[in-house]
């Protein structure tokens, strides 16, 4: 790494993506900054530079775009390095005016909303039938996405459930005390045939305390006391590539919410299992503003013959 990018003081670089990496709190992003600033570095230095300057951002802004990156990856790594020049000029490192410079490039701009994938309810049951239910991993996997598909759980929030949480209310099983995004503490209801496929689980690895869901070597023996986030985005990605899709855990989330309104469950409802701040949130999840199957040109009442 260069220790001529913060010029003219020369500061040691890894000092300063310490210093941006230990202002954040989420291990994901931490994980995303670091990732962004190691490129942008192994960038920089494959040939001589003008300095840190907006310009020299702006540049790596168009070759980030030559790349074909998506304006959201564009704009995380666009954050990070922003942050470094803030860092840089709050510690002396660097004057005050370059850093400014460098706050105003501009974003790649995103045009839309992304409305990402969803499976239909049919999609939704063969992926939950994937897994070979004879084996230990395979009543792991089932439960796990059982909780991923019926509770709208984040991969991470999925991860930590602990078998604690997992308690009657009102008559019903749900999963209390949830700590998602943003700290916001919720209780989510659990369907029958989730609850059903964790204490498939449960039972035969006799678990009663703890983690839920566990690590599981290919002899199909528990190695561990609990799942990382990255090994639940594997397992799914791994059953639906059985099953021909290709998609992410936050896939499984949108499901639930979409499948739940089709359902005509209350967009409050949906809101309140996600664990949505903002109802706006929501409605992107469920695409409300643009409804594929019960679009408006399909309410026109044209008939128009279409030569062959």
């Amino acid at each position: 790494m260069t220790t001529a990018l913060v010029a003219p003081q020369q500061a040691p670089t890894e000092r300063l993506i310490g210093l941006v990496v230990d202002s954040l709190t989420s291990p994901e992003s931490k994980r995303s900054y670091r990732k962004a600033l190691d490129d942008f570095l192994d960038w920089y230095d494959r040939e001589p530079r003008a300095g840190f300057t907006k310009a020299t951002i702006q540049a790596y802004r168009a070759h980030l775009e030559e790349r074909g990156l998506s304006p959201s990856t564009i704009n995380v790594r666009l954050a990070a390095i922003r942050k470094l020049a803030s860092e840089a000029a709050d510690n002396g490192l660097m004057p005050p005016e370059l850093a400014a410079g460098i706050a105003r490039v501009k974003g790649a701009r995103q045009c839309g909303v992304r409305s990402g994938n969803w499976l239909t309810r049919d999609q939704a049951e063969d992926l939950l039938n994937a897994p070979d239910h004879t084996t230990l991993k395979g009543k792991r996997d089932r439960a796990l996405l059982g909780v991923l598909l019926g509770c709208g759980l984040r991969r991470k929030e999925a991860a930590g459930l602990d078998v604690a949480h997992i308690q009657q209310r009102d008559g019903r099983w749900v999963i209390v005390d949830l700590i998602g995004k943003g700290g916001r503490v919720r209780t989510v209801p659990m369907p029958s045939w989730a609850k059903a496929a964790v204490d498939v689980w449960t039972v035969a690895a006799s678990i009663d305390s703890g983690r839920i869901f566990r690590s599981i070597n290919k002899g199909d023996r528990i190695t561990g006391d609990s799942m990382t986030p990255q090994a639940v985005f594997e397992t799914v990605r791994h059953y639906a590539a059985e099953i021909g899709l290709g998609i992410a855990p936050h896939d499984l989330r949108r499901t639930f919410a979409k499948l739940a309104h089709k359902g005509q469950a209350a967009l409050e409802q949906i809101q309140l299992s996600l664990g949505h701040a903002s109802i706006e949130t929501t409605e992107r999840y469920l695409g409300v503003r643009q409804d594929l199957t019960d679009a408006p040109c399909d309410h026109l009442g044209l008939r128009v013959e279409v030569a062959p």
